[in-house]
């Protein structure tokens, strides 16, 4: 099999295609051949030596959808999803034509998503889910901020939060067109304005609530806007932060924080594996199917040779949405 390998951490130049041997089922695991398998900005940081607990050498890449080939008899030519963050790190992983995962790591595929719609759902909603549902226990009714709500993370918790039956209030650097607030469920949107210390969006977020403030903040950005965010939320407020970027260190007042008796939640996708992570997509699957959900847009498919154009376009953020692998028929 043809698959993506990298030997050395460091530039995008050490990724390379390279021919190996086409992995072995044993009982109780099974073999995908990839028909399509996105490329997170994780992915790139992987190869790039900012990621933990990587081994070496590695096939990177998490998400995926294909059809199974070998392994249990009634799985057999099966359309299947998946992702976790054990592939690509210390299993090989995605980008490659075939993929080597245990049997309880994939779901039958959403019946109306395409191999390509299907296999770039997986880190961005598995993260959404955990933190809005899992973490933040978010229920009907409620309301969430999202901010870096444009991006895939965010975009997919608001979705969710809205298939949930809760309010969304989105957080972003831009205003957001009206199409894709109608597409991604947004219910009201604000701006991160860092020149006024985001006073616009604290005091917009208490207008929206009705001076109660946000039962849940989703912070998908953390630095400059992780305090900005506690103080949006009102009594019993839930945060979750999944990154930060830029500084990594973060102030807070202590005692406003305990007085309003908040919670501070962080969540790493990375300790969910291809098993776990399956079982949130299953979750999710009746949201796809339904329409409430949609697959974060492609901006661009590749083809494997053209790895070290994709990864440096996603790591320099150039592209406005997904970017797909997809493998010719075999």
């Amino acid at each position: 099999m043809q698959a993506l390998r990298f030997h050395h951490f460091g530039g995008f130049e050490n990724l390379h295609v390279e021919t190996l041997p086409d992995p072995q089922p044993s009982p109780g695991e099974l073999i995908v051949r990839i028909h399509a398998a996105s490329l997170n900005p994780s992915d790139a940081k992987n190869v790039l030596g900012r990621m933990e607990g990587t081994t070496l050498p590695r096939t990177p890449g998490r998400d995926f959808a294909g059809v199974v080939i070998n392994g249990p008899s009634h799985l057999i030519g099966a359309e299947v999803w998946g992702t976790g963050g054990d592939v690509g790190f210390t299993h090989d992983g995605t980008h490659a034509e075939l993929l080597l995962v245990p049997a309880d790591g994939v779901r039958p595929k959403p019946k109306n998503l395409s191999f390509e719609q299907a296999a770039v759902v997986g880190v961005n909603f598995v993260t959404a889910w955990l933190g809005l549902i899992e973490a933040a226990r978010f229920k009907a009714g409620e309301s969430v901020l999202v901010t870096g709500a444009s991006g895939g993370v965010g975009s997919a918790v608001t979705q969710i939060a809205k298939w949930k039956g809760g309010q969304t209030i989105a957080v972003d650097r831009k205003p957001l067109s009206p199409e894709r607030k109608k597409e991604f469920g947004i219910d009201h949107s604000l701006i991160a304005d860092a020149n006024e210390n985001y006073k616009s969006m604290i005091e917009g977020a208490k207008r929206i609530t009705s001076g109660k403030g946000v039962n849940v903040a989703c912070d998908c950005v953390g630095g400059p806007l992780f305090e900005p965010c506690l103080r949006t939320l009102g009594q019993l407020g839930r945060q979750v932060n999944i990154t930060s970027v830029g500084e990594r260190r973060v102030c807070f007042d202590l005692l406003d924080f305990y007085h309003r008796r908040l919670s501070l939640i962080g969540v790493d996708s990375r300790s969910y594996d291809t098993m776990a992570s399956a079982a949130i997509l299953e979750q999710l699957t009746p949201g796809f199917e339904s329409g409430a959900l949609k697959p974060i847009p492609i901006a661009k498919q590749f083809r494997l040779n053209e790895a070290v154009q994709a990864y440096t376009q996603v790591s320099e953020g150039t592209l406005k949405g997904k970017a797909v692998f997809v493998f010719p028929p075999a």
